[in-house]
């Protein structure tokens, strides 16, 4: 066996499998918010995380909806996670009643990070790794550790040489 770069063990989702997994995201989350079980706002980690928070506050009725940016990554290396823009303080509080999606937790440093702001918010993600899941509270499919995920906006449409030539 060799070794493998991140890139080599590669997990490929369409904008078809993002949208179905996002839905049923929502499924799982519909009627789980605090209280009556509505959610107050969804709160989308960029950017990642736009796409399915964008599927997920459409299938739940959710109207309110902000964003976090935190920068986690240089390109396929992880570095360490800072917040460059958080979402509104009136809306947050404590996190309560507030859904916070991202498309994929890996280490989870980045959901710890804003767990530490917001300790009563739920956090969602379409697709969980191993390590991150303890930061995770609901998530649709979980990958190993060692597979890289290509997201449909990271990717372009291209002619690819057969494997056997």
């Amino acid at each position: 066996m060799t070794d493998r770069l991140p890139h080599e063990k590669g997990f490929h989702i369409s904008w078809d499998q993002i949208h179905r997994d996002s839905r049923a995201l929502a499924w799982r989350l519909d009627g789980q918010g605090p209280g009556d079980g509505t959610w107050k706002a969804v709160v989308a980690v960029t950017r990642g995380g736009m796409a399915p928070a964008m599927i997920v506050a459409r299938e739940l009725d959710i109207r309110t909806v902000d964003t976090i940016s935190v920068k986690s990554y240089d390109n396929q290396t992880q570095a360490e996670a800072v917040v460059l823009k958080a979402p509104e303080a009136s809306l947050m509080g404590d996190g309560t009643g507030i859904l916070v999606v991202d498309d994929l937790v890996d280490s989870g440093k980045t959901l710890e990070l804003i767990r530490g702001m917001y300790p009563k918010a739920h956090f969602a993600t379409v697709y969980a790794k191993p390590k991150g899941k303890p930061q995770v509270d609901s998530y649709i499919t979980e990958v190993s550790q060692d597979t890289w995920i290509f997201f449909p906006w990271d990717m372009a449409l291209q002619y690819v040489e057969p494997y056997r030539k």
